[in-house]
């Protein structure tokens, strides 16, 4: 069965001015590496806008309202915080990259897909249930679990994060909802700041494994064998959501892990083995992080390429 691709024209027309690293070049780069004759057998979707029943199932109402009212005319910006910048286009791609991934939850959940890939931007994991931060304005892994559970009736859904950040927005909506599962490995001292290893949340569905600047493959990789991926599977998910940040590559300029491509490929293939044996091989993977287009498209492609795989 094969693997969908969720992305959108609009999520370029989300502009954070000069020189910001969040930027649209991300996502190009992106496009143009699964454009290789490899991924020929992607199916090719485009994302819809996210409904507000969606949205609102992780924002607040008036938060949402709020930040797609926010539409500064052609070449104006608004800034949210010291990172996080609103353009003419960024209600519209916000919309998209949200509902990419209900989409992607709906494919697989209705079988024409064994697992899905949101190439989105603006990315999510950073965004609380009433504020934006971190480059993110809605938390669209949040988005995703959420809709997967009301439409779907899943009982169980984890969210697995390697993002070099901290998902400190996921986390928080996660915490409380002993339907909710968060796992997360990240640099530590870092931005956000958050992700203590003793954070366990309302229901012990909070797992930890902060890592040390410098760190590398060898550390990476026996947290989440040793560590985070046996915890997943005591939870018994029936649907994994991947928050893919590609930001702890060594040639990261946000961070200062020590990740080489190889580790992006390795994370899938155990995650998509994983699901196999225990929600029927689905999976969910969400773009966050990944600033050096280089280093992310060579790391989406070893993502995207192990999900094809499995």
């Amino acid at each position: 069965m094969a693997v969908a691709l969720f992305t959108h024209r609009a999520c370029l027309g989300h502009d954070t001015g000069p020189y910001h690293p969040e930027c649209a070049e991300r996502l190009r780069a992106i496009h143009a590496a699964l454009e290789a004759e490899r991924f020929a057998p992607l199916l090719r979707e485009e994302a819809p806008r996210a409904s507000r029943e969606a949205l609102t199932r992780v924002h607040p109402e008036a938060y949402v309202e709020a930040i797609l009212a926010l539409r500064p005319a052609e070449g104006e910006f608004v800034q949210l915080d010291a990172d996080t910048v609103m353009s003419a286009g960024s209600a519209e791609a916000a919309l998209r990259a949200a509902g990419a991934a209900v989409a992607a939850v709906d494919a697989v959940m209705e079988g024409w897909a064994r697992a899905a890939f949101a190439a989105v931007r603006p990315p999510g994991h950073h965004a609380e249930a009433a504020r934006a931060m971190g480059f993110c304005l809605f938390n669209n892994a949040a988005v995703a679990a959420a809709h997967a559970r009301a439409r779907w009736g899943l009982a169980r859904v984890c969210v697995l994060d390697f993002d070099v950040h901290h998902g400190n927005g996921t986390e928080s909506l996660v915490a409380a909802d002993p339907a909710l599962f968060y796992v997360s490995t990240h640099q530590s001292p870092a931005y956000p700041f958050t992700g203590a290893a003793g954070e366990r949340g309302g229901f012990d569905n909070i797992r930890n494994r902060p890592l040390p600047p410098g760190t590398g493959s060898a550390a990476f990789r026996a947290a989440w064998a040793e560590e985070l991926l046996p915890a997943v599977e005591r939870f018994a998910p029936e649907l994994l959501v991947v928050s893919a940040g590609f930001d702890a590559h060594k040639a990261d300029p946000l961070a200062a892990l020590r990740l080489e491509t190889a580790d992006f490929g390795w994370i899938t293939e155990r995650i998509v083995a994983l699901a196999d044996r225990i929600c029927a091989g689905r999976v969910v993977s969400v773009l966050e992080g990944g600033y050096d287009t280089v280093a992310l498209a060579a790391s989406v492609a070893a993502h995207v390429g192990a999900l094809m795989r499995g």
